[in-house]
């Protein structure tokens, strides 16, 4: 593979090398000045992919929107794509990294996979310069009447650390501060990344870092970062964090990577700043939304799209044989071996998700995702059971075959594109409760029969109103796994209870976090970590 200049990618789409910040010959940074000159351009069109509920190998959403780009390359439509950039948690932990696979993936991918230009570093210093300053302003006098116990900003470290999740700091002397039980996350769940991502600006993001809560006091009185005087020295960190990424596809087609929140912790969506810059200088941008179409895509229609005034006009939803079979019974070690009775069965999460999607009101498209291992008569049969429901789908081989084996999903995007017409408007009024939300999208999309809070979730939501906060979006913590709190139950579940365990309002990112299940805001590493298994690979 041989890789182009950074220069002549940027051409691709107009964006002049003197727009460009080089980190080397094949990454940058796109100039403020430059994403504030086309603001007033029109907008091109907007797609979206996602996926049906995946295995815990994944299913392939970014090699899919990869694929996408490459495959519109090949029709000649110029287009663009909206990734996350990975976190090193996964990279080194379960999943590995987050650049696509075999033909398809953005380069050069192990930089993007590590460093890249240093984005997760500012976030992760700027999230422990505010924890620091806090333990400090007590230590020296306290004089916003910081109550240690109801400190709500935490540590943070972008790897897979459970004994992190819960800590006791200042121990030993008085000199090494007051003695409190302190968290860490990792740094994709914190509140600063959502903003990262939520804001439309460098400007707003600004005010929105201002309007953090990270304490409360003695009196149950919210401390803001802005109390804390370092909103600057914040910003000054961030300054180029603040600026997307540009890279490359394996084939030479534009990219850009910015911001990676998750989406079964948070919304789970590229920056704003880059899907709009997308949108003014190419016809189509791609973007994806993480996990599931119950998670990611939930929240990047009822958030994301919503903040950001944007029109999805399309939803491309991802969908393996081998995860239709997991979902009708087939254990994970056997997915290699056809089955047709389980194939079937496990088409039903399939529907699910493609009969949610449309509650919004814009088209969708399935991609089915092929795998080497997926038999002549498997495709067969999914396809038969898709054009029976009258299902637009299109076949998609870009792993195996790059841009060539993505040519009938482009074709089939912007067919779709032309023909249909997006009437997108999100599932729930913000205006409503907190309640009535959470259980719109518990009943609506996960299709639960109960929502139970726990006191402490209660509790959390009368704070909330007291502080006139309740008119805010929802972003549910949920396992990527199921449409259920329980990672246990496969396919589309009935019948069940949506467990709230506690509530956090994200003042800053302008959503309300709501905690379900057994979900963790710092991840562990499994048995056999990823950092194990790159031993045998060949050091460059």
């Amino acid at each position: 593979m041989r890789l182009e200049k950074i220069e002549r990618i940027a051409a691709k789409v107009d964006i002049p090398e003197s727009a460009l910040e080089k980190y080397g010959n094949y990454k940058a940074k796109i100039s403020k000045k430059f994403i504030d000159s086309v603001k007033n351009r029109p907008d091109g069109k907007l797609v979206l992919v996602t996926a049906i509920t995946p295995t815990k190998a994944g299913e392939g959403k970014t090699t899919t929107s990869i694929a996408l780009l490459d495959g519109l390359a090949k029709i000649h439509q110029k287009a663009i794509l909206s990734l996350r950039e990975p976190s090193l948690g996964p990279v080194f932990g379960l999943k590995g990294g987050a650049t696509g696979g075999g033909k398809v993936t953005v380069e050069p991918h192990e930089d993007i996979n590590l460093h890249f230009t240093g984005d997760m570093h500012a976030l992760t210093s700027s999230i422990n310069l505010i924890a620091a300053i806090i333990d400090n302003h007590i230590y020296q006098g306290n004089e916003l009447n910081i109550d240690p116990t109801k400190i709500v900003w935490k540590r943070a470290l972008d790897m897979n650390e459970r004994e992190l999740r819960e800590i006791e700091i200042g121990l030993g002397s008085e000199k090494n501060g007051i003695k409190r039980t302190d968290h860490f996350e990792i740094t994709v769940a914190s509140e600063l990344m959502a903003i990262l991502c939520i804001s439309t600006s460098e400007e707003d993001f600004y005010e929105r870092i201002k309007k953090i809560i990270v304490a409360y006091t003695y009196d149950d009185n919210p401390v803001y970062l802005s109390d804390l005087k370092i909103s600057n020295a914040v910003m000054k960190l961030m300054h180029y964090a603040l600026l997307p990424n540009i890279v490359q596809t394996a084939e030479g087609n534009p990219a850009l990577i910015h911001g990676g929140p998750f989406a079964n912790i948070a919304h789970g969506c590229s920056s704003l700043i880059s899907i709009k810059l997308g949108l003014k200088v190419a016809p189509i941008t791609i973007t994806e939304a993480g996990f599931g179409a119950d998670l990611g895509a939930e929240k990047f229609l009822d958030i994301t799209a919503k903040v950001g005034n944007l029109t999805p006009n399309l939803i491309v939803l991802v969908a393996t044989i081998r995860a239709l079979k997991l979902h009708g019974g087939t254990k994970f070690e056997d997915l290699t071996v056809e089955n047709i009775g389980a194939l079937k069965e496990g088409f039903k999460n399939l529907e699910q998700h493609y009969y949610n999607l449309r509650k919004y009101d814009v088209p969708v498209v399935v991609a089915i995702n092929h795998f080497k291992d997926d038999t002549k008569l498997e495709i067969d049969t999914l396809k038969e059971m898709l054009n029976k429901l009258g299902i637009k789908f299109a076949f998609l081989d870009g792993f195996l075959n790059g841009g060539d084996g993505s040519i009938d999903l482009a074709n089939r995007v912007v067919e779709a594109l032309e023909t249909t017409k997006s009437k997108y408007h999100t599932l729930y009024k913000y205006e409503d409760t907190i309640e009535n939300k959470i259980a719109k999208i518990a009943k609506e999309i996960y299709h639960a029969s109960d929502v139970q809070y726990e006191e402490k979730a209660l509790r959390s939501i009368e704070n909330i109103r007291k502080l006139n906060r309740e008119n805010l979006p929802i972003c549910i913590a949920k396992t990527q796994s199921s449409f259920s709190d329980d990672s246990k139950l496969l396919n589309v579940p009935r019948n069940f209870t949506l467990h709230v365990k506690d509530i956090h309002l994200s003042n800053g990112a302008g959503f309300i976090v709501v905690l379900t299940g057994n979900i963790l805001t710092m991840p562990g590493l499994p048995k056999v970590p990823a950092a194990v298994k790159m031993e045998s690979e060949t050091i460059k």
